[in-house]
């Protein structure tokens, strides 16, 4: 079952590896890509085009996907593409370059699936998307927040209060919130036994323990929306 499932996952990969590529890519490039061998390549392609997806190519000349797999013409209306759209260019802003690459990544796999109109609308959309980050443009630890935050593990910051003074902290990462100018890290801390507020850009050293806090985020959060005590940061 474990095999199965696995080789599932790898079919959408190579789906959405295909779906990169404007032009027909070789089963060598894909096979770098992927980390797997070519002769996977070959026998997952087959896979694919015996299942109906639109595949075009052959072993040793390439392989390419056609325009509007997944996403047929009436997918999205005008207001939700604005909204994809308005929304990833926000993202990009945001001063993470991880969360920035992705938005773009998430724009260009939909336009590449969508049909020539769609492209068009999302290429000339009106709105616009104006961020203005109060933040040091050289802090890093947006990235690490986040991943932090999706394995549940503690973290150790170097913090600077309002007053100015500086203070070790062991904390649980829950969420990280975006204010326009601010990024607020909500946590659990160790040596206030309490939930505190952190913003991002007082944070001067972040260390990755790897270790994971005893309580699901879940749980955490729930607590915390109870609580509710949502200010500035200390």
């Amino acid at each position: 079952m474990a095999q199965a499932a696995s080789r599932t996952g790898r079919l959408f990969m190579l789906m959405d590896a295909l779906r990169s590529h404007r032009r027909p890519v070789t089963a060598a490039r894909l096979a770098e890509q992927m980390s797997v061998s070519v002769r996977t390549i070959y026998r997952d392609m087959q896979t694919l085009i015996e299942l109906g997806a639109p595949v075009e190519g052959e072993a040793g000349l390439g392989y390419v996907l056609r325009a509007g797999f997944f996403l047929p013409p009436l997918m999205f209306s005008e207001d939700e593409l604005e909204a994809l759209v308005l929304g990833a260019s926000w993202v990009r802003q945001q001063g993470d370059d991880g969360l920035a690459q992705a938005a773009k990544s998430a724009l260009s796999k939909i336009a590449a699936a969508a049909p020539l109109d769609l492209r068009d609308s999302m290429a000339n959309t009106g709105l616009l998307a104006a961020s203005y980050l109060e933040e040091a443009p050289g802090n890093n630890t947006l990235g690490p927040i986040r991943e932090a935050i999706r394995r549940q593990h503690k973290i150790n910051i170097s913090y600077r209060d309002e007053s100015g003074s500086a203070t070790e902290r062991l904390v649980w990462p829950i969420a990280l919130a975006f204010f326009e100018g601010k990024r607020l890290l909500i946590a659990w801390c160790e040596l206030r036994n309490g939930f505190r507020h952190f913003r991002n850009d007082r944070i001067n050293v972040l260390t990755l323990t790897k270790v994971r806090y005893p309580q699901q985020r879940s749980v955490l959060l729930q607590a915390w929306r109870r609580e509710n005590p949502f200010g500035d940061g200390e």
